[in-house]
C-alpha cells in the first residue's frame, strides 16, 4: 500500500465520482479508478459501491476512511519536520469559506502568505451547506480550516476563534408597510414573508432561535445560499429578511427596523478540528490570520479591508 493509494481513495471519497476526483486530483479517470481497485484486491473488500450517479462508501470503505486520513496527515507532518529543517515551508491548506462574507479580505490574506510562505498552496472550497456543512468537512478532514458563523458555544470537537460579532438588523423594501416603523417586536415582524438563508446556515440558525424562544411562528418564502444576494429580493417587495449591515453598501430603495424584544448577533468565527493537529501550512495560515485580525471586530461593521 502506498500514500497514492490513499490519495487516490480519499478524492473518490470526498467527491462521490471518479471523474471529479481524477479532476482534483490532475490525472485521468483510468488511473484513479485502477489505482483504487488495486487498493481494493490489496485489503480484500470492495470500499465503494458504484453506480451510474454516485460512488458512495461500503461498510469497509466507511471503516477505512479516518484512518486513511489518520495516515496521509502523519506523512504530512513527516515532511513538515523535514522542510522546517530546511527553513522553508511546503505543504497545501484547503479553506473552507462562505460567499459575501469578506469581514476578512481573503484575497490580501492570501496575497501576503504566498509573499512569506511561496511554497504554500491554498485551496478554497465554498459553502454549499452553510456553516453547519463547512463544519462537518473540518470533522472529516475535507477541510483544514473554515470560517464559520455557528451561534453559541464552540463546539467540543472544534478548536474556534471569534473574528467578528455583528448586530442583524432587518431590512425591509422602502415601500413595505414596515418602512418607518423604528423598532416592532417578532409578532409584527411574523406578520410578514420573510428572506433567509437555507437551514444549516449561522444566520438562518440565529433568527430560529429567537422567533423559537419568543414562540412566535414565521415564513420563510425564499431561501438563498448566497446571503449576500439576500438584499436583491428585499428589495424587490418579496420578503423581509435579517441582515448585517456589513451585506449592505447599498441601501437605495430599502429602510431597516429594529426588534423590539430581541437582540440577535451574528458571530464569525475561524475554526479547525480539535481532534487533528494542523500542519505547518496551516499553521502559517492561522498565524498571519492572528497578525491581520488579533481581536475581534464588534459592533455595526461596514466592509473591512485590510492591506496586503
Amino acid at each position: 500500500m502506498e500514500l497514492r493509494h490513499l490519495e487516490y481513495f480519499l478524492a473518490v471519497a470526498d467527491t462521490g465520482s471518479f471523474t471529479r476526483a481524477a479532476k482534483t486530483l490532475h490525472v485521468v479517470q483510468s488511473g484513479v479508478s485502477a489505482t483504487v481497485k488495486a487498493l481494493e484486491r490489496e485489503l480484500g473488500s470492495a470500499l465503494f459501491t458504484r453506480g451510474p450517479q454516485e460512488v458512495t462508501l461500503t461498510a469497509a470503505g466507511r471503516a477505512f476512511l479516518p484512518r486513511a486520513r489518520e495516515t496521509l496527515d502523519a506523512a504530512r507532518a513527516a515532511k513538515d519536520a523535514v522542510y522546517r529543517t530546511q527553513g522553508a515551508l511546503h505543504g497545501t491548506v484547503t479553506v473552507g469559506t462562505q460567499t459575501s462574507i469578506d469581514l476578512v479580505d481573503l484575497p490580501g490574506l492570501l496575497a501576503a502568505l504566498r509573499a512569506r510562505h511561496p511554497g504554500v498552496t491554498v485551496r478554497l472550497r465554498a459553502a454549499m451547506a452553510g456553516s453547519a456543512g463547512l463544519a462537518e468537512h473540518l470533522r472529516d478532514g475535507r477541510l483544514d480550516v473554515a470560517f464559520l458563523s455557528l451561534p453559541g458555544p464552540s463546539p467540543a470537537d472544534l478548536t474556534t476563534r471569534l473574528l467578528a460579532t455583528v448586530p442583524m438588523v432587518v431590512y425591509v423594501a422602502d415601500s413595505h408597510p414596515l418602512a418607518g416603523a423604528g423598532r416592532v417586536p417578532l409578532a409584527r415582524l411574523a406578520e410578514f414573508p420573510f428572506i433567509d438563508s437555507p437551514p444549516g446556515f449561522g444566520n438562518r440558525t440565529v433568527v430560529d432561535r429567537a422567533f423559537a424562544a419568543a414562540g412566535v411562528e414565521r415564513e420563510v418564502s425564499v431561501e438563498v445560499a448566497d446571503v449576500g444576494t439576500a438584499v436583491d429580493f428585499i428589495r424587490a417587495g418579496l420578503g423581509i429578511g435579517f441582515l448585517g449591515d456589513f451585506l449592505v453598501p447599498d441601501r437605495t430603495g430599502l429602510d431597516t427596523v429594529g426588534v423590539a424584544d430581541h437582540e440577535l448577533r451574528w458571530q464569525f468565527t475561524v475554526a479547525t478540528a480539535a481532534t487533528r493537529r494542523p500542519s505547518a501550512a496551516t499553521e502559517a495560515f492561522l498565524d498571519l490570520l492572528a497578525e491581520r485580525h488579533p481581536a475581534p471586530l464588534r459592533g455595526a461593521l461596514t466592509q473591512v479591508r485590510d492591506p496586503v
